[in-house]
């Protein structure tokens, strides 16, 4: 099982907010706050732009750490990601991520 693949199925090697952490780059950071800012319709920071991936142990940007609905619900069920959910195929809270990311879905079926 890849570490950096959340449980959503998403990649973290290839988040920006992970890439920025490591490298500790705040022109990174900013983009990706101005980014997400606008995805998202709320106020993110730079400064909140701080992550090392959603199933490792470290720092954690504060909507992966306490909001997000996919990985307190996988942290509840035990489970390494959505893939070993029994109920991943009628989840609706996990088809918000995979029905625009079908690398998500893959990155499920192949961990």
């Amino acid at each position: 099982m890849k570490d950096l693949i959340a449980y959503c199925g998403l990649d973290c090697e290839t988040c920006d907010a992970r890439i920025a952490t490591l490298n500790d780059d705040n022109k990174l950071r900013e983009k990706t706050a101005k980014l997400w800012s606008e995805l998202n319709g709320a106020e993110i920071t730079a400064e909140m732009i701080n992550c090392v991936g959603c199933r490792v142990d470290g720092v954690k940007t504060p909507f992966c750490n306490a909001m997000c609905p996919i990985r307190k619900c996988a942290a509840s069920k035990k489970v390494n990601t959505c893939g070993n959910c029994e109920k991943k195929a009628k989840c609706e809270t996990l088809g918000t991520v995979t029905a625009n990311n079908a690398q998500a879905l893959e990155n499920l079926k192949n961990n």
